[in-house]
């Protein structure tokens, strides 16, 4: 499963990342990760959560994040739910990347048994039907 969060900035966007992050550490029987990029998270999320951040892995562009994401699975079959945060920040803002990339997680989600969060700093109104399926 897949769920975006859109939103401009200051629509409360980390607020329900952060709810939905420590949510999932309270019910997940797995694993729990967040892909930020920076460190802004740190004191907000539970210790058990694994925080990385995308840029002290040179994560740029969809195809990278692609790559990290099913090599962190690869490496930990228990992880039950991922976290993007800000998805622009990591690879670009063209719209039609980030609905490429937000496809492609809806079916490694459901291939690998997990969910999949992720914000996107954008108005609602300009997302496709292909992405508003997942808001």
């Amino acid at each position: 499963m897949i769920h975006v969060i859109m939103g401009l900035k200051g629509s409360g966007k980390t607020k329900k990342l952060i709810d939905a992050i420590n949510g999932a550490v309270a019910e997940a029987h797995g694993d729990v990760v967040c892909i930020e990029y920076g460190r802004k998270l740190t004191y907000d999320l539970s210790y058990k959560v694994r925080l990385v951040d995308s840029q002290e892995y040179g994560i740029s562009g969809s195809e990278m994040l692609k790559g990290f994401l099913s090599g962190l699975h690869a490496g930990n079959f228990d992880i039950t739910n991922v976290f993007i945060d800000n998805l622009y920040k990591t690879i670009g803002t063209d719209l039609a990347a980030a609905e490429d990339f937000v496809a492609w997680c809806a079916k490694f989600a459901a291939d690998n048994k997990m969910e999949i969060t992720i914000t996107i700093s954008e108005d609602p109104a300009k997302a496709s039907d292909g992405m508003k399926q997942y808001l």
